[in-house]
């Protein structure tokens, strides 16, 4: 919207109704031409018509384009460099150091480019547990994103509540401000930089709205263990007689489809902590991947792209009847829903939970040769959530092609992790004991060869396996001895096919198998040499043997 037609929006009369008496003025924001504050869905909706931001599409959700960033900048995160953060942060590829004095200026310009113009505010809290929730400012140039923030994070219902929300870290998002790389230090025009020193971070030169949400989970995950609390990558659910089951993986591996069971109340879909008082998420909404979305495998998260409410990025829509193709990759294969957690049936309305009961981690192995389900020690447990083995999915980041590929993420979330991975390992590592929890690791990737010559583990198999694990059924069964990995493999489940619990069955030639077995643990040690020096033997110890694989 041009700023300089002062216009009057549909929300103009109720702009400032719920306005917090903390002010902008205390982030530096002045001579703003209108500020909107914590405006209800329907009242967004109406400024993101108005404005040009959207369509409403058949049924009631918005859809967004996000131009030309469709995923997460990852290489365009930065963290101030200084006092606070010196000697706590785990400096290198997912940290990278920005200097106090290049961040104050980029502020400055960011203060006087919003100058004039209207800016929408959403005041929030980040954590559903009270003892350890996060009062939390967005601050966002487009009606669409404070959308995004009042649909992700914990809302705030009572006005007088609003009235004197005053906010522990806030966040500025104006994508369409944009980095000189020569004048401000950024690697791009793109910036998302965190100083934990003023609390503030700021975003530009994207319109991903996933950038608002990993930012607050990235501050989480610094100042939560300080606390004390085990800030975790994961989706949660309960069961019936109140087991709690964590889901740990990166985007694409089945955290949001898989922990949206019917049979069991879903605690949140991306972001926990742990505290000892047990798990709760720190969002009130879900991000889901929307590409090739079906009705049958994932029937709760396909209903919400048919609702009032929902965000829909980057989907395909059809202008004239404003019907939706889930099926269309034309603009990115990152496809996204951001929609509130009660849209699930389901939900647990707390979102909090006791421990947990059963730990899951997910992979997607493109490899084809990891087994569907595997029972790991505690040892084995955080040598794998060290190494948090998967591959990622196209369009979930920058610069990923339409083939799956390999990585390493620690702690399944490595981009987000700010203190160094054995510290979020010990956490984890003392809660397995204390509590009892059984670890599985869960492979949804490929089975009966690699990407372009095997298929994807059906949703069907995974599912029986997951329900046969939490439910205890797998305890009767017999188990094998992985040769190479030594973690325990079911040999048997109902209602899943001797092939899929063999990999190497699956495949055409057992010895090719066997190479491949071999060539990816060596991936494994290779990789665990960046963290060995740091973790005790009895973890070194938790991976493969590859002198037993080449053999």
């Amino acid at each position: 919207m041009n700023p300089y037609l002062d216009l009057p929006s549909p929300a103009q009369p109720e702009a400032g109704q719920l306005a917090s008496v903390y002010g902008l003025q205390n982030h530096g924001l002045t001579n703003l031409h209108r500020v909107y504050w914590n405006l209800p869905t329907a009242s967004l909706y109406e400024e993101v018509v108005f404005r040009g931001e959207a369509r409403v599409s058949h049924l009631g959700p918005v859809v967004v384009t996000t131009g030309k960033h469709t995923a997460r900048a990852a290489a365009d995160k930065f963290i101030v460099r200084e006092h606070s953060t010196e000697n706590r942060i785990w400096w290198g590829e997912y940290n990278r150091p920005f200097s106090a004095e290049k961040f104050s200026g980029l502020l400055t310009r960011i203060q006087g480019f919003l100058q004039g113009r209207d800016v929408f505010v959403q005041d929030c809290y980040a954590g559903a547990d009270p003892r350890y929730r996060m009062p939390i400012r967005i601050v966002t140039e487009k009606a669409w994103h404070s959308l995004f923030a009042r649909n992700m994070f914990m809302k705030i219902r009572r006005s007088e509540e609003l009235k004197h929300h005053v906010p522990e870290f806030t966040v500025i998002a104006v994508p369409s401000f944009q980095a000189s790389p020569i004048m401000d230090g950024t690697r791009t025009e793109t910036f998302i930089i965190i100083h934990f020193a003023q609390r503030l971070a700021i975003i530009g030169g994207s319109e991903y709205g996933g950038e608002i949400k990993k930012t607050v989970f990235t501050v989480l995950n610094f100042l939560l263990p300080l606390e004390g609390v085990l800030p975790m990558h994961c989706s949660a659910n309960v069961g019936p007689d109140g087991d709690a089951a964590l889901f740990f993986g990166l985007s694409g591996t089945g955290k949001t489809t898989l922990s949206a069971d019917p049979s069991r109340q879903l605690v949140g879909d991306d972001e926990h902590g742990w505290s000892e008082d047990g798990v709760f998420n720190f969002e009130d909404g879900c991000y889901a991947k929307v590409i090739r979305l079906s009705p049958e495998a994932e029937p709760q998260i396909h209903a919400c792209t048919r609702r009032f409410g929902t965000i829909l990025e980057n989907v395909v829509l059809d202008p004239l009847s404003r019907r939706l193709d889930l099926n269309d990759d034309a603009l990115t294969e990152n496809t996204r829903g951001a929609y509130p957690l009660d849209y699930i049936e389901n939900y647990l309305p707390p979102k909090m939970a006791g421990h947990p009961r059963n730990v899951v981690f997910l992979t997607c192995d493109a490899s084809g040769v990891m087994p569907p389900i595997a029972r790991l020690s505690p040892e084995q447990a955080i040598y794998h959530f060290i190494s948090g083995y998967t591959s990622k999915i196209a369009g979930t980041e920058i610069g990923l092609g339409a083939e799956p590929e390999i990585t390493f993420s620690t702690c399944f979330g490595g981009p987000f992790m700010v203190h160094h991975p054995y510290r979020y390992a010990e956490m984890l590592k003392s809660r397995l004991l204390r509590h009892g929890s059984t670890c599985w690791l869960v492979n949804t990737g490929w089975t009966g060869g690699p990407f372009g010559v095997g298929k994807r583990i059906s949703i069907r198999y995974t599912r029986a396996l997951l329900n046969a694990a939490l439910a205890g059924r797998l305890n009767g069964v017999e188990f094998r001895q992985d040769p190479v990995f030594r973690f325990e493999v079911p040999v048997e489940c109902a209602d899943v096919p001797a092939q899929i619990l063999d990999p190497a069955a699956a495949w055409p030639s057992r010895e090719a198998y066997a190479r491949k077995y071999a060539t990816l643990a060596a991936r494994f040690v290779q990789n665990f040499k960046l963290f060995g020096e740091e973790c005790p033997e009895e973890v070194r110890e938790g991976g493969p043997k590859v002198a037993i694989a080449e053999g």
